[in-house]
């Protein structure tokens, strides 16, 4: 296990959620799955009680604590993206998998976990500053999955 990880607490899903994300990004896994030793307030000896995940190369363990504890946008994956139509595979996999959309480039997956969709074009447009920047900036607010096309003609300081 790595030594700063990132602890995700779920319902009851925690596999599950370990699955999708293995299944959807590049450089995901499902690690060690532990089990309770047994009986607590959420679970049953026996039930899955964490489960040691990667995505997109970043260490995860998700904690099956019970329904106490919701997620909320104070914290989410950002996944940085080259095209169109990689944006568009992460962002459907997502919302098309019982996720809901959010605005530019926002959404949340099943269990409540925000995602950031983030085309790399956005981001460059945004480091450069200045007008080209603010443009950008103005095409992603009236978005929900981030056009790239509409970025790259914001950028150039047209409508696409």
């Amino acid at each position: 296990m790595a030594k700063n990880t990132i602890c995700l607490w779920y319902d009851k899903d925690a596999e599950a959620a370990a699955r999708f994300y293995a299944k959807t990004f590049p450089d995901s896994a499902v690690g060690a799955i532990h089990r309770a030793p047994s009986d607590y307030p959420s679970g049953k000896a026996g039930d899955v009680l964490t489960v040691e995940f990667t995505v997109a190369g970043i260490p995860c363990l998700g904690l099956n604590g019970g329904p106490t504890f919701k997620h909320s946008e104070a914290f989410s994956f950002q996944i940085s993206t080259e095209d169109q139509q990689e944006t568009d595979r992460y962002w459907n996999a997502i919302v098309g998998h019982s996720g809901q959309e959010s605005a530019c480039g926002w959404c949340k997956d099943k269990w409540g976990i925000s995602w950031q969709i983030t085309p790399r074009v956005l981001m460059e447009a945004l480091a450069v500053g200045g007008d080209e920047a603010k443009r950008a900036f103005d095409a992603m607010m009236d978005m929900k999955k981030i056009d790239v096309a509409a970025i790259e003609a914001a950028r150039r300081g047209r409508r696409s």
